[in-house]
């Protein structure tokens, strides 16, 4: 077994335009002085990170870790959420979806796609070039507004839209295997990956590719109703990123796991800051630890009701606080009784 590292903070939430969050150095000072031992780090702003210079260049990767070491930090992966939704979207998402990528790619869905490529393709020499072996996106999708069969769906629409969806990602899968890393798949909802079901039929879809993991996010299995412990029993070997974000389900009688169109405060399904919700993280820590899980715990805050600086204060030491140092011996140790094959055939009777 292994002790998870951590805590680790994904940034995305907090990277903004005024100090300390529109820095490099300023974001490190300040996660470092709540308590914070490492950074999941976004790909798209360059005043964190250039990903094609990191890609290109180890100099540039090796100066960057050097960067965020000062601060007495690691970055434990990259993240291309973004730029993994871009990989598949369906039309009807494509003017919401534009704001993902350059200005110069709007209005032309094919040439964004291409870039969204290219870009995974970079994050994986780049997570190379800095070391890292896991890396956090999304699937992207082109099924998700058919999720509901209603209307009826065509016969072999979901085959098909899998198809494809394997079809982009297969020569992804390659690059990051080429690069000694593993892609991990935030499972959640909007995308074509949401469940376990989903992801198997991925899996089907890129020949079982050794290379497609999971990024283990609970909070949006709560929402779901679906057994996010049991989910960890069925996927272990394949969950080599870790999300700390907790969340909570309270149907009425006016709405359930829909959410009646409401906003996140006034869903019945909503995200909450670490330890607010409903997540029973001590069996997840425990279950991952059992399962020796050799990866980070990353707060990813999100809630509607907290402030977010207390939220990150707290979710540090509420990750600190379950994370298991395992043991390195069994505790009934004290009374062994020694043992080698002679003894073991004595003892049998044999």
């Amino acid at each position: 077994m292994t002790t998870i590292k951590g805590p680790a903070v994904f940034l995305a939430q907090f990277i903004g335009d005024t100090a300390p969050f529109n820095s490099l150095e300023g974001i490190c000072s300040w996660a470092a002085e709540l308590g914070f031992k490492g950074i999941q780090m976004p790909t798209l702003d360059e005043r964190f990170i250039n990903l094609q210079l990191a890609a290109e260049s180890k100099t540039y990767a090796d100066e960057l870790k050097g960067r965020v070491a000062a601060f007495g930090l690691e970055i434990s992966e990259l993240s291309t959420h973004l730029q993994g939704q871009l990989v598949a979207v369906h039309p009807a998402y494509d003017d919401m979806f534009d704001a993902f990528a350059p200005k110069n790619l709007h209005k032309n869905p094919v040439e964004r796609q291409k870039w969204a490529v290219q870009q995974m393709k970079y994050a994986a020499k780049a997570s190379e070039n800095l070391g890292l072996k896991a890396h956090a996106t999304f699937s992207g999708s082109l099924l998700w507004q058919f999720f509901h069969p209603w209307p009826q769906r065509p016969a072999g629409l979901v085959e098909e839209g899998f198809r494809e969806l394997g079809k982009r990602w297969m020569p992804i899968l390659n690059a990051f295997d080429e690069s000694g890393v593993d892609v991990c798949y935030e499972i959640h909802p909007g995308e074509d990956l949401f469940d376990g079901q989903t992801y198997e039929m991925f899996l089907d879809e890129v020949d079982q590719h050794p290379r497609a993991c999971l990024l283990y996010d609970p909070s949006h299995f709560v929402l779901q109703q679906l057994d996010y412990i049991q989910y960890i029993d069925l996927y272990h070997e394949r969950i080599r990123a870790f999300h700390v974000k907790d969340s909570e389900f309270n149907p009425t009688g006016r709405q359930g796991t829909f959410g009646g169109y409401q906003n996140w405060a006034n869903r019945a399904g909503r995200y909450r800051s670490p330890g607010d919700g409903q997540v029973d993280f001590k069996t997840i820590f425990s279950k991952l630890a059992q399962y020796d899980y050799q990866g980070w715990a990353v707060m990813e805050w999100e809630c509607s009701i907290k402030d977010a600086n207390v939220g990150a204060r707290e979710g540090a030491e509420f990750i600190k606080k379950n994370i298991i140092k395992v043991t390195e011996r069994a505790f009934d140790d004290f009374a062994a009784s020694g043992g080698d094959d002679e003894f073991n055939r004595k003892v049998l009777g044999l």
